[in-house]
């Protein structure tokens, strides 16, 4: 019985021992350890994607859109057609002005044709045999050209056939100068102005026909296809966009208290959900005028620029970016969730011979997770993890770094 009640005796004491020692230890806490190293800090923000350069495309008259030639995401080539605007009364315009051109013509043909008969039929005759005569030589020069390559006619040859065109065409303008000559000056001067003012009113008229043949500003990339064959275009409407997508112009959605941590020139990277993995880098090239609403927000919209070789990225989507405000070199960092806030200001819970004490710090950038310390901490200090029940500067603590725990 002796042994027995001095055997629990042992127990309670160890027992009794463990409570104090438990007691006087502290609770256990979660320590990090501040140290050095390059901090980035970014602001990650959305927007949507519009290209560098680019021109819209309006009807420029009324009428039905008779054909369109291109689709969205077809490249095309500056002034290619890409639609065709009918407008049936201009046709027959074009065909009255057709027909008066060719009346005005027959009657300076006629004009043209006068004079003495007999000389006029001989003057006739030898344009006839002339123009008979250079089609052969024609024929001749070419056949010598090619033997030539081959090297079964001489350059002199050649030559030579070529000079018999130039006689024949010589003998032509003379005999056409003679049949003019049978002609009052006048006469023909009065015929061909007429033939001037037709072809004059037949241009004007294709012209204005022309304006119905809708064609690409740029050359670029066709977007924003607004209309189908068949619909009726008043002017001004909306037919389609053209750009250019080898560099694009995203326009980001800055919150107005972020605004002030940009800067032109900083950099960019955006990424689209639609194409994982991939990012797109750029900057910063011009901040907002103004504060806008944006569904609940108030934002700045921040212009950046970015490259987009493979043309993957599309005009009006809505992508993530991210703007990278700050970089500083051998920061001395710590978890944001181990700064503390009360009125006296921020501060944080120093490691100091097993106890916590309160250590105010100024802080400078941050990232995502870390904040830099520029006041208030050396490399290597030790600072408190949030804790389940609040702690009081002097407490004593059971530190654990890393998952060990510190003697």
């Amino acid at each position: 019985m002796k042994k027995l009640g001095l055997a629990l005796l042992v127990v309670a004491a160890a027992v009794l021992a463990l409570g104090v020692f438990r007691k006087s230890s502290g609770p256990t806490v979660n320590f990090v350890q501040a140290k050095r190293t390059t901090l980035v800090s970014s602001l990650p923000t959305n927007g949507k994607v519009e290209p560098f350069e680019w021109q819209t495309i309006r009807a420029e008259r009324a009428g039905i859109l008779a054909s369109v030639t291109v689709r969205d995401g077809q490249p095309v080539n500056k002034d290619e057609v890409i639609a065709t605007i009918s407008d049936p009364s201009l046709q027959s315009e074009i065909q009255g002005a057709e027909a008066r051109l060719a009346e005005a013509r027959a009657s300076f043909s006629g004009v043209e044709a006068g004079g003495r008969p007999a000389e006029l039929a001989e003057i006739e005759s030898s344009l006839k045999q002339a123009r008979l005569e250079l089609d052969q030589r024609r024929i001749d020069y070419a056949s010598l050209g090619r033997l030539e390559q081959k090297q079964a006619a001489t350059r002199l040859e050649v030559e030579a056939a070529q000079q018999k065109i130039k006689q024949t065409e010589a003998t032509m303008e003379g005999l056409e100068q003679r049949r003019k000559s049978l002609v009052a000056r006048s006469d023909v001067a009065a015929a061909q102005a007429r033939v001037d003012d037709a072809l004059a009113a037949l241009k004007l008229v294709r012209e204005r026909a022309s304006q119905g043949l809708v064609r690409a500003p740029l050359s670029g990339t066709v977007y924003g296809l607004a209309v189908r064959a068949g619909a009726y275009l008043n002017p001004g409407d909306l037919l389609a966009n053209v750009g250019r997508f080898d560099r694009l112009r995203v326009r980001l959605y800055v919150d107005e208290p972020e605004l002030g941590r940009v800067a032109a020139g900083q950099p960019v990277t955006i990424r689209w959900e639609a194409l994982a993995g991939k990012q797109w880098d750029g900057s910063v090239e011009r901040l907002p005028s103004s504060i806008q609403p944006l569904g609940t927000r108030q934002v700045g919209e921040v212009i950046c620029l970015i490259a987009n070789p493979g043309h993957e990225l599309l005009p009006g989507t809505n992508v993530d970016a991210t703007i990278r405000t700050a970089t500083v070199e051998n920061a001395l960092t710590l978890p944001k969730e181990t700064l503390r806030r009360d009125p006296q200001g921020t501060f944080v819970y120093r490691l100091q011979d097993e106890t916590v004490q309160r250590r105010a710090v100024k802080t400078g950038i941050a990232s995502i997770s870390q904040v830099q310390i520029t006041e208030g901490l050396s490399d290597g200090d030790l600072v408190a993890l949030p804790t389940d029940k609040p702690l009081q500067p002097g407490a004593r603590v059971t530190p654990v770094l890393n998952g060990k725990r510190l003697s």
